[in-house]
C-alpha cells in the first residue's frame, strides 16, 4: 500500500521578512536568491523537501508590495495565484512587528479562500524582550485560525524543526508530485541567472538592482564532462548604471562574476567558466516585450 503524502505550500509575505532564507533553510540547499533589498524574489520558485513517505512542495512567492511597473504588476499577480492554487500557505512576518497592510490583505485571501495557514514568525534572534513575541502571536491569533504560530530564525535555524512537523502535518495521502531526489523544478538557467542577479542585489547601489534582468545566453557542459561553460548577459536601464555594474577597470563585474561562479560550482558540483556582457533596455520594466523576452510569463502581465 502506497502510503506516501504530499503538501503544496506557499511561502508569502512582504518583501525582505526572510521567506526566501527560510526556503533555503527548510530545504538544506540555496534555490532562491537572498538579499537585503526588498522585492528580491520575481518568480515562484518552487522547492522540494522530500523526507521519508512526506514530500513538501513549496512555492516561494514576491513580497507583496504597491507595484509601479509592468514587473511589479507580475510580481503580484504571481502571489495572488499562488495563494489560490495550494493546500497550505505559509505566512512568514517579521518578529515584532505589527501585522500591516500586507499580512490583513493577505489574511482576508486566507478567509476567502478557507485556506489552512501556518503562521512562521521569522528573525526572532533580532528580539531582545521575548514579552513582544508573545503579544505578537496572541494579536496574530485574533486575526486568523491559524493551523499553528511556529517562531522561528531563518538566520541560525531555531524553530526550524518544530515548523517541518507543522507543515508535515498538511501533507494528504496521493503520492509524490516529484522523484525524491528533485530539489527544485527551475530550469538550471534560471537557477545560474539568479545567482548573478543575487550578486548585484548585494553589491550595487539601491538604483540599479531592480533594473537589471540576467539572461543566461549559453549553457554547456565541455566534452571531458570537467567544465560547465556559461555565457550571461546583464541587463540594465541606464548607461550610467553600465558603468557603475563595470566598474573602474572592469573590478565591480569582476567581482559579481567570481562570486556567482563560486556559487554556481557549489550547486552544479562542476568547475564553471562563466562569461558576463552588460547591455542597456531602457525602461524594460515597463515593456511587455522585453518582459516577455526576459523569460516572465506573458499570462500574468495583464
Amino acid at each position: 500500500m502506497d502510503n506516501k503524502k504530499s503538501a503544496f505550500i506557499a511561502i508569502v509575505g512582504r518583501p525582505n521578512v526572510g521567506k526566501s532564507s527560510l526556503l533555503n533553510r527548510l530545504l538544506g540547499a540555496k534555490v532562491a536568491i537572498v538579499s537585503s533589498k526588498p522585492q528580491t524574489t520575481r518568480t515562484r520558485i518552487t522547492g522540494v523537501l522530500t523526507e521519508g513517505d512526506t514530500q513538501l512542495v513549496f512555492v516561494d512567492t514576491p513580497g507583496m508590495h504597491k507595484p509601479k511597473n509592468s514587473l511589479g504588476k507580475y510580481m503580484v499577480r504571481s502571489v495572488s495565484e499562488s495563494v489560490s492554487g495550494v493546500d497550505c500557505c505559509m505566512l512568514v512576518v517579521e518578529a515584532g512587528r505589527e501585522a500591516g497592510h500586507t499580512e490583513l490583505g493577505l489574511i482576508e485571501k486566507f478567509k476567502a479562500a478557507d485556506m489552512p495557514a501556518i503562521l512562521a514568525i521569522n528573525k526572532i534572534d533580532t528580539l531582545k524582550d521575548k514579552e513582544e513575541l508573545m503579544k505578537q502571536i496572541l494579536a496574530y491569533s485574533v486575526l486568523y485560525d491559524f493551523k499553528a504560530v511556529v517562531p522561528v530564525s531563518a538566520q541560525d535555524g531555531s524553530g526550524l524543526g518544530e515548523l517541518k512537523d507543522e507543515l508535515n502535518a498538511c501533507a494528504i495521502e496521493g503520492g509524490h508530485f516529484f522523484d525524491d531526489d528533485t530539489l527544485t523544478d527551475q530550469p538550471e538557467k534560471v537557477i545560474a541567472s539568479e545567482m548573478i542577479r543575487e550578486k548585484i542585489l548585494r553589491l550595487c547601489d539601491k538604483e540599479i538592482p531592480h533594473g537589471i534582468a540576467v539572461v543566461i545566453e549559453k549553457m554547456r557542459m565541455r566534452e571531458n564532462k570537467e567544465i560547465l561553460d556559461i555565457d550571461a548577459t546583464i541587463y540594465c536601464e541606464r548607461e550610467t548604471h553600465k558603468r557603475i555594474l563595470i566598474g573602474k577597470n572592469g573590478s565591480m563585474l569582476k567581482k559579481i562574476s567570481t562570486y556567482s561562479r563560486q556559487d554556481m560550482e557549489r550547486f552544479f558540483d562542476c568547475k564553471v567558466y562563466l562569461q558576463t556582457w552588460i547591455k542597456v533596455k531602457e525602461d524594460w520594466r515597463n515593456s511587455i516585450q522585453q518582459m516577455r523576452n526576459f523569460g516572465y510569463n506573458e499570462k500574468d502581465f495583464n
